[in-house]
């Protein structure tokens, strides 16, 4: 058996989730590309793959062996580009994770022209916003939002601060009123995003004082966009990033509340593994990065 090409098999069948798909890509007959799966399993002794005349699934074990699979290819990859000086053009494939609003409304539209730009470089974006873990879960690049940088081993790089504004609709302060002091949100309907740092309480800074607000709330989403989708139905109110709110606030849609009041920002970071001996692929990724987000 020869394994690389076993290991190329197995991948583009995995990914492709198709053996005919896998054969045109590698340009290898249908026989081939099963003879190489069979191989594989019998050199492993576990089944990858369930299959049967009209469908396939991944194992257990063939969605883990997925991962080590694709690291190393894609190490090979990117040993092969940096040994060689005719090669400089970024090649291989990118596994990024970032937050859904994030992606959605700095980044998604760009994309496009970004992969334009580098043929040989293919993008897996995750659209989550739990904090991944890079190393484990296999990713080169996350982006982040962090109230204050948490010690970590990984790099950073800075992309954007982004302040929060408390607000709701016009019509849900003509009803409850609008809150002069934080302690009158305690009386009102928040509307929460768990994975900020914000989730579970504001706080709110003015004149050298602060006072914190538990949140207590009937609606928890983990979309920013579906909170603002929450605030212009009149739900209630929320701490919510300006940008994802700015035109709302512009066209009177939203009004913001305690704007005497100072809370925290969220700053944006792309975090990776290691600066050290980084691949083109992510070296051109984060400069992309670093642009969309200060054109934004």
């Amino acid at each position: 058996m020869d394994h690389f090409t076993a290991f190329q098999v197995f991948r583009h069948v995995a990914e492709l989730e198709s053996f005919a798909e896998a054969g045109r890509k590698l340009v290898l007959s249908p026989p081939a590309i099963s003879k190489n799966i069979a191989e594989l399993e019998a050199h492993l002794g576990v089944r990858l793959i369930n299959r049967t005349t009209r469908r396939m699934a991944l194992t257990e074990e063939g969605k883990v062996y997925l991962e080590h699979i694709r690291r190393g290819l894609d190490a090979l990859a990117e040993g092969e580009a940096a040994l060689s000086q005719t090669r400089l053009e970024p090649v291989g494939t990118l596994r990024v994770s970032a937050p859904m609003t994030v992606a959605l409304t700095r980044l998604s539209e760009a994309i496009p022209a970004f992969l334009n730009r580098y043929p040989r470089l293919d993008l897996n974006l995750h659209l989550d916003d739990r904090r991944v873990d890079l190393v484990r879960e296999g990713f080169d690049v996350a982006i982040r939002g962090y109230s204050s940088l948490e010690d970590s081993s990984l790099i950073a790089r800075r992309l954007a601060t982004m302040p929060h504004v408390l607000c709701a609709a016009p019509s849900y302060f003509a009803i409850h009123g609008k809150p002069q002091t934080p302690s009158e949100l305690k009386g009102l309907a928040h509307i929460r995003f768990p994975y900020g740092a914000n989730a579970d309480v504001w706080e709110f800074r003015k004149n050298g004082q602060s006072e914190r607000v538990n949140v207590v709330a009937r609606y928890s989403v983990s979309s920013s966009l579906a909170v603002r989708d929450a605030l212009r139905a009149g739900f209630g109110v929320s701490l919510i990033p300006l940008p994802y709110v700015a035109a709302d606030l512009k066209e009177g849609r939203l009004e913001t509340g305690l704007d005497d009041w100072k809370t925290a920002d969220t700053t944006h970071y792309a975090i990776y593994p290691s600066r050290q001996h980084l691949a083109p692929k992510i070296r051109v990724l984060l400069d992309f990065l670093v642009d969309q987000f200060a054109s934004t």
